[in-house]
């Protein structure tokens, strides 16, 4: 139980002393309310109003983590196809998750959410 104390008692020190040194030798920088405001791409900062974002940038990115994630799904399928053992299950998973990619693309196409203007 000491022991655990002690380690307690070092780890927090060291902590404090890294702390009190970030504070000592850290640039004191002037920051304006340039600095202060997150970085939005494309949007200029300075205005005080709010502009919309655009959803298609919403809807490419959810598109294309959905690829991906299947992708990623068929890609471990490759190594059990060089097995040789079960060779009707991968055909039929492999064809599954494959039309599972043409549904969704088939989806995203019937919606227009391929489409950038209108």
């Amino acid at each position: 139980m000491i022991k655990f104390i002690m380690f307690l008692m070092i780890l927090m020190s060291i902590s404090l002393i890294m702390l009190l040194l970030n504070y000592i030798f850290s640039k004191k920088m002037l920051m304006n309310r340039e600095k202060k405001t997150p970085f939005e791409c494309g949007f200029s900062p300075i205005s005080k109003k709010r502009q919309p974002f655009s959803i298609h940038f919403f809807l490419i990115s959810l598109i294309f983590l959905i690829f991906d994630i299947e992708l990623t799904v068929l890609i471990p399928l490759i190594p059990s196809f060089m097995m040789k053992k079960n060779l009707s299950m991968w055909v039929s998973s492999s064809i599954l998750i494959i039309l599972i990619l043409i549904f969704g693309t088939i989806l995203e196409w019937s919606e227009n959410s391929f489409k950038w203007f209108k």
